[in-house]
C-alpha cells in the first residue's frame, strides 16, 4: 500500500511538472505569435510605402532612406536585366554561328549546282524582256468609255 502512495505522489508530482512545463511552452508560443504579428505589420507597413501608400505620415529622413532602398533596388533589378540579357545575345551569337557554318556547309554542297540554274534564270528572263517590249504604254485622260473608244478608233 505505501508503495502504491508513493507511486500516486510521483504520478501527481510529474503531472503537475509537465503542465508547468507546458504552461511556460504556451506562454512562450503566445509570446512569439505576438512577436511574428509585430513583424508581419511592419513589413506590411514597409511593402505600402515602397508601393507608394501612407506617404504622407514618412518624415523627410525616412522618405530619403526609402528614396535610398528603392535606388538600390533598381540598380539591383538593372543589373540583373544586363546580365540576362547579355547571356541571350552571347546565346544568339552562338547560334548565328552554327547557322553561318552550316549554311557555308550548305553552299558548298549545293555550289555548282547553283550557279547552272543563276545562269539558266539570267537567260531566261531576257527572252521574257523582249517579249514585253510591244506593250502600248499611252496616257489617257478622261472617261474609260472614251479610252477604249479611242484604242478601237486607232486600230
Amino acid at each position: 500500500m505505501q508503495k502504491t502512495i508513493e507511486r500516486y505522489k510521483l504520478h501527481v508530482e510529474d503531472n503537475s511538472n509537465n503542465t508547468a512545463a507546458a504552461e511556460h511552452d504556451i506562454q512562450q508560443r503566445k509570446q512569439e505569435a505576438t512577436s511574428m504579428a509585430k513583424k508581419i505589420e511592419l513589413l506590411e507597413s514597409s511593402k505600402r510605402k515602397l508601393m507608394g501608400e501612407n506617404l504622407p505620415s514618412c518624415s523627410i529622413e525616412e522618405l530619403h532612406e526609402l528614396e535610398n532602398q528603392l535606388e538600390r533596388s533598381i540598380r539591383n533589378i538593372r543589373g540583373r536585366k544586363n546580365y540576362l540579357l547579355e547571356e541571350h545575345i552571347s546565346k544568339l551569337k552562338e547560334q548565328e554561328r552554327i547557322l553561318l557554318e552550316e549554311n557555308a556547309a550548305l553552299r558548298q554542297q549545293l555550289g555548282e549546282p547553283l550557279l547552272n540554274a543563276s545562269a539558266s534564270k539570267e537567260a531566261g528572263s531576257s527572252d521574257d524582256t523582249n517579249e514585253h517590249t510591244d506593250v502600248e504604254t499611252d496616257l489617257y485622260i478622261g472617261w474609260p468609255d472614251r479610252v477604249t473608244s479611242k484604242c478601237m478608233l486607232q486600230s
